[in-house]
Order: structure tokens, then C-alpha cells, then sequence
């Protein structure tokens, strides 16, 4: 047990974020209802397009990791929102909220000293619990990553804000 215990440690602070990757509490509450839905020049997806794919992939990856017979949804559509903007005014906060729960989910399968971190899945051989955290914890940072990018491109340019 005392072996991973430092493994565990990595893995949830890597699933945290922080240091020099950004943290997803603030990279999803400074989004500005407006530019939620926009798309600066050059980006391919909106900041809800992104948050989106985030939500459904930590899902996706939670559910794996624990439920012998998931089925993943279809690649890629499957992993993508219906729509580049926020269908209502509280769209975005339920997917932040269902994220981060995912998340919490995932650093308490992390945190388990009863499951090993190392054993092949029983219902997936080819993967291990630290894999697929591994995964998650990366699939987070670039996707955060590409979050403070977008807010800092809108923010220069003025995306975003009303015209009078």
C-alpha cells in the first residue's frame, strides 16, 4: 500500500490541477455569459463546445473505469455538444457543476486504497484505473488550457461585449 501512496498523491493532484496547469473552478467561472457561444477567428470550437466535450469525456472515462459492459458513445459525435452556444441561461453552470462532480467522482476512485491503481481492469485488460486517471487528468489540462486561451483572445479582442 505504502508504495502507491505517493502515486495516489500525483494522480489526485494532477486531477486537481494547479501549479502549471490551470484549475478548472477558475477557468469555468470566468466565462462571461456572452462568450460562452463565441468563436474567436482560427478556434474550432466555442468555450461551451469545449466545456462540453470535457463533461462528456470525464463521464465517459468515470463510467469505464467502473462499469464492466459501459458503452462509450460513438466517436467523435458523440462527444460533442448539439449546438456551439449554451441552449439556456443555465446551460453552462449544470455542465460545470456535472464536471466537476465527475471529477470529484474520479479522485475518490483515485483516493481508494482498496482499488490498485496498477491491476488491469477486469472488464478491460488492455487498460489500468491509473491509465485511465492518467487520461482524464490530461484530457483536463489541455482542454483547460485551451479555455484561458479563448478567454484571453476574447478578452483582447472585445468578443463578447455589447454593441450599442
Amino acid at each position: 500500500m505504502k508504495r502507491t501512496d505517493p502515486l495516489r498523491k500525483l494522480v489526485l493532484d494532477l486531477l486537481r490541477g494547479g501549479g502549471a496547469h490551470a484549475r478548472a473552478e477558475e477557468a469555468l467561472t470566468n466565462f462571461r455569459p456572452s462568450l460562452r457561444g463565441a468563436k474567436p477567428r482560427g478556434s474550432p470550437h466555442t468555450p461551451w463546445e469545449i466545456l462540453e466535450h470535457m463533461r462528456i469525456a470525464h463521464w465517459d472515462l468515470l463510467q469505464y473505469s467502473r462499469v464492466p459492459g459501459f458503452r462509450s458513445p460513438k466517436w467523435p459525435e458523440g462527444y460533442w455538444p448539439a449546438t456551439s452556444a449554451p441552449p439556456d441561461s443555465r446551460a453552462w453552470a449544470r455542465s460545470a457543476r456535472a464536471f466537476l462532480a465527475d471529477r470529484r467522482a474520479l479522485m475518490r476512485l483515485a483516493a481508494d486504497p482498496r482499488r490498485d491503481l496498477l491491476v488491469p481492469l477486469r472488464h478491460a485488460p488492455e487498460a489500468t484505473l491509473l491509465l485511465e486517471l492518467f487520461l482524464a487528468a490530461s484530457h483536463n489540462s489541455y482542454h483547460l488550457g485551451q479555455l484561458v486561451l479563448l478567454l484571453r483572445m476574447m478578452e483582447k479582442r472585445g468578443a463578447g461585449k455589447r454593441r450599442a
